[in-house]
């Protein structure tokens, strides 16, 4: 395999504009989420504001990696105690029936080292993830234009979106079929139903691997996951289906994934600025590096977890130096992600501390 590309600061290109452009999506965060605490009376997320469960688990780092990739939290063989989100994309929270991608995001405790500016004195790190190899947009600028149009559905009937949902659907069904996958209309309800804890998980943008660089991904393993793997869940009448089903599973299996690395080898194949091409596989693996484990737990338990969710944030630059975002896309999310959890806080009249220990998290 080719030696992998080292990390400098030149590997990133600013585009032109580039805080101007932040600064709106921050607005249009701002606007998704005045909707939403309104209509609610509580404040929550501008993005994946709907939680389908939260677990606690353990990640072991492998001991004997290589020295590429025995980076950062990698860098020694270890456990750590975790926290996982899972989560669907919309900024307001739907029946289960209007489909939409699935994310996960992780938080791991007790992770030291140099940290990225903002989370000084913390020792968490962050993942966020989605059932999806690319990001919907390739720059910062389109990304603010997808939300500005998301962001108009915000408050609108449900019973339009569970009815765009039934139609793009089939239509997103066939084009994946094809190769031909198309991030825009699975953001507009065109996802596949199918069960949070089959899927695979990616990161989308790279960030930086200590020296190197990389996109992360986490692959369901243990064979009760893999079962699930492309299993739908039907929503029709049950508005919380995916919890339900989250619930039923988790109670009774939990599982185990893989954590697995995949380094920039080439970066006119594997761009930095363009999350929406993909770094295909046979050009440069997916590598484990770690595993991810729950026990048999709850799901989601009405009103303890959403106290729970009320006190987590979650952003991919909280965590340490040596994993870096990297990208336009990266570095447009971090101001708004920042800004949406402490209106959130400021709603709610519960200001944003980051936990120190799983202990902690209620």
């Amino acid at each position: 395999m080719p030696q992998p590309v080292r990390y400098s600061p030149s590997i990133e290109e600013r585009q032109p504009n580039e805080a101007e452009t932040i600064g709106k999506l921050d607005e249009q965060f701002a606007g998704i989420q005045e909707t939403t605490a309104e209509n609610y009376g509580h404040g929550v997320r501008a993005v994946h504001a709907k939680g389908h469960a939260i677990a606690r688990g353990k990640l072991t780092v492998k001991d004997g990696l290589s020295p590429e990739l025995a980076q950062g939290l990698f860098a020694r063989p270890g456990d750590y105690d975790a926290l996982l989100r899972f989560s669907t994309q919309p900024g307001d929270i739907l029946d289960d029936s209007v489909n939409s991608p699935r994310g996960l995001a992780i938080k791991v405790f007790g992770v030291e080292g140099e940290r990225l500016p903002g989370s000084e004195g913390d020792t968490t790190q962050d993942f966020i993830l989605v059932n999806g190899p690319i990001f919907g947009a390739p720059t910062a600028a389109k990304f603010l234009g997808n939300l500005t149009m998301l962001a108009k559905t915000t408050d609108k009937l449900e019973g339009v979106k569970k009815a765009m949902s039934a139609v793009l659907q089939p239509i997103e069904t066939g084009l994946k079929a094809v190769g031909l996958a198309s991030p825009t209309l699975e953001q507009l309800g065109g996802a596949a139903p199918v069960h949070p804890l089959g899927e695979t998980y990616f990161s989308q943008t790279p960030y930086r691997h200590g020296d190197y660089i990389a996109k992360w991904a986490l692959f369901p393993v243990s064979k009760e996951l893999t079962a699930l793997t492309g299993a739908q869940i039907h929503t029709a009448g049950r508005p919380d289906a995916i919890r339900e089903a989250m619930n039923e599973a988790l109670a009774e299996h939990g599982g185990t994934w893989e954590v697995r690395v995949q380094l920039c080898l080439d970066p006119e194949k594997q761009p930095i600025e363009d999350s929406t091409v993909e770094w295909k596989q046979a050009d440069t693996p997916f590598i484990t590096v770690a595993t991810l484990e729950i026990g048999p737990q709850p799901a989601w338990v009405p009103m303890e977890s959403i106290v729970t969710e009320d006190r987590l944030a979650f952003n991919v630059w909280h965590g340490l130096a040596d994993h870096q975002p990297l990208g336009n896309i990266n570095r447009a999310r971090r101001e708004p992600y920042k800004q949406s959890a402490e209106r959130r806080g400021r709603v709610n009249g519960c200001p944003m501390l980051e936990q120190k220990t799983l202990a902690e998290v209620s």
